[in-house]
């Protein structure tokens, strides 16, 4: 009679945990039948599929910013006016940044270990590098960020389901009719006493003039009077083809501070200590979609700005300024970085601009960068071109090999994504961060330096989130498919 021979104790336990740090090699797969053209044949099975492309997120902010705006700060987190200390966790972090994300899908992404923070060199050398080409280690939830952390998910976390295939877009009449104005008022993402802040579809313009009378002002007057004599007013612009938050004001004096403060932050501070610092996370951030990937992945663009007319005056270009300065030219200047790497061609861009100047970003992307907007022939008509026509080499983030790009089944393909012959402009402004103007202005339009007594509950600055519209949602979900 055989006798099972038993380990002892330690001797299994030091074996169960030596095999979670070195597992043994995976064994050779089993060869599969390939038919082709009628003929067998004896081979390796498909490769299955390779990792999803990373995304980046912003660098956490030191101390003396607040990595969360638009929440309601503690009192022990304020250290002279304007110092911040929170303790916030990975998943805030991601949750704050993808705000327009279910929490269920984050949460996901965190239980398969699929988050990762970027290693620095001098940090604990015994991680084990699984990334040849970024230094990642994976990460739970609990994680508590510290200032300079750069978290890593796949892009598959903003991927998202396509309802329809194209977006509704008003008739040009004066006086739209109800249903439009029920499609308008979905657009509302807020709205108080002071400001309204809806999502702008693409193709409609913001400002109308005599020929132009499906615009947003317009529109806006209409569907958003809510029985005041009077409709909202803009407060800055979004170009016609682009799309994202807009903002409008309801009261005259709203209106007026909101002026101010994207013309120039200084020319809307005032005495009181808290209005300056909500005046100052003021914020606009874009997502675009550009053809070929910036030599940095990320810093400040300055390049002053002109305009230069054109066809006896009926059109304008706006062109980097000449380095001579003899004709007049406007300051401007963007942050930009890079979210991802280069897909078919294009790379995801975040753009910050810290000046509000008439087709700023497109112009700094074309022409200061080198990497025009997709969708933007005004600017990049000559890229578009050999875009279409040259090959487009992409690389995987992990070992640096090529590949190619699988179509991604089931895909809805629409006229405008990058998929389509002639792509609609891939420019979305997604996240916008303002002073709650309505804490600080009364019900009879009174200023108040420190805010209303009765709404000392509400947060000083209010920060909204935009999903993109379904060409740029069709071309992130093809970044977003599997490498083949």
């Amino acid at each position: 009679m055989l006798r099972r021979r038993r380990f002892p104790t330690s001797l299994a336990a030091f074996a169960r945990g030596l095999s979670r740090l070195a597992p043994p090699a995976d064994t050779a797969a089993q060869p599969v039948i390939r038919v082709s053209n009628n003929l067998a044949s004896l081979g390796p099975p498909k490769e299955g599929p390779k990792p999803r492309q990373l995304l980046s997120l912003p660098p956490f902010p030191p101390d003396g910013v607040d990595p969360l705006p638009g929440r309601k700060i503690a009192p022990e987190h304020v250290l002279g006016g304007s110092f911040f200390r929170r303790r916030v966790t990975a998943i805030t972090w991601v949750k704050h940044y993808f705000d327009e994300v279910p929490p269920d899908v984050i949460q996901r992404h965190f239980r398969t270990g699929m988050v990762h923070l970027q290693i620095s060199d001098h940090e604990d050398s015994t991680v084990k590098n699984h990334h040849q080409l970024l230094n990642l280690k994976m990460i739970k939830h609990d994680h508590v960020m510290k200032a300079g952390q750069k978290i890593y998910v796949p892009v598959s976390v903003v991927e998202s389901r396509i309802l329809k295939r194209y977006d509704t877009i008003p008739t040009a009449t004066l006086h739209p009719n109800a249903d439009e104005i029920k499609y308008l008022q979905r657009l509302v993402m807020f709205k108080d006493s002071s400001i309204i802040v809806l999502n702008k579809p693409p193709r409609v313009p913001t400002k109308g003039h005599l020929p132009v009378h499906n615009s947003m002002d317009v529109l806006a007057a209409a569907a958003f009077s809510y029985g005041s004599e009077e409709g909202p007013k803009l407060v800055h612009r979004l170009d016609k083809e682009s799309s994202g938050l807009l903002l409008l004001a309801r009261k005259k004096e709203s209106l007026a501070k909101l002026h101010w403060l994207f013309t120039d932050v200084n020319l809307a501070k005032t005495s009181s200590q808290v209005w300056n610092y909500a005046c100052e996370r003021t914020m606009q951030r874009y997502w675009a979609l550009v053809i070929g990937s910036p030599q940095e992945k990320q810093g400040v663009i300055s390049a002053p700005l002109s305009k230069v007319l054109l066809n006896d005056g009926k059109t304008e270009r706006i062109m980097l300024a000449h380095p001579s300065g003899f004709d007049g030219f406007q300051e401007a200047i963007t942050e930009y970085r890079v979210l991802g790497p280069t897909i078919n061609g294009c790379s995801w861009l975040e753009l910050r601009p810290l000046t509000a100047r008439k087709h700023q970003l497109r112009v700094h992307c074309a022409e200061a960068l080198g990497t025009p907007i997709v969708g933007d022939y005004n600017y990049g008509w000559l890229v578009h071109k050999r875009w279409k026509q040259m090959p487009r080499p992409d690389y995987e983030p992990f070992t640096g090999a090529s590949y190619k790009l699988r179509r991604p089944e089931g895909l809805a393909v629409q006229k405008g994504s990058v998929l389509s012959k002639v792509p609609l402009l891939h420019l979305h402004c997604r996240e916008l961060v303002i002073p709650n103007i309505a804490k600080f202005l009364g019900n009879s339009n009174e200023w108040f330096d420190e805010g209303n007594p009765w709404s000392s509950s509400k947060p000083d600055v209010l920060r909204f989130v935009a999903p993109m519209p379904s060409h740029m949602k069709i071309s992130w979900n093809c970044m977003s498919s599997f490498l083949v």
